[in-house]
């Protein structure tokens, strides 16, 4: 009985650190489609003014995102991009940005 539930922990384990391996690569395709042009993904793109975005604290961008798809925090352009995103997308996103270093 002990094995059983410690495999199941186990596997349970397994699986969290793959979802998020796989939320890091859906993150990184995402914010190299989305948010790059202007962000880059270390330094901003040459002549944007736009800031980095590499480093920053994920729960900060999730919520920053989240407040532009909500149209809480203005911006034209974020307020069109965000509004795109799904909850999903967005925590995939932060979650790159944030553990890329700057």
């Amino acid at each position: 009985m002990k094995i059983a539930r410690y495999s199941a922990m186990v596997l349970a384990g397994m699986f969290a650190a793959n979802a998020q391996a796989v939320s890091l690569y859906v993150g990184q395709y995402k914010a190299g489609v989305v948010c790059a042009q202007c962000h880059g993904i270390r330094m901003p793109s040459a002549d944007a003014p736009f800031p980095p975005l590499g480093g920053r604290d994920p729960e900060y961008l999730k919520t920053a995102i989240k407040q532009y798809r909500d149209k809480t925090r203005k911006s034209d352009i974020m307020n069109a991009i965000a509004g795109s995103l799904t909850d999903s997308e967005i925590a995939d996103i932060a979650a790159y940005y944030g553990s890329v270093k700057p």
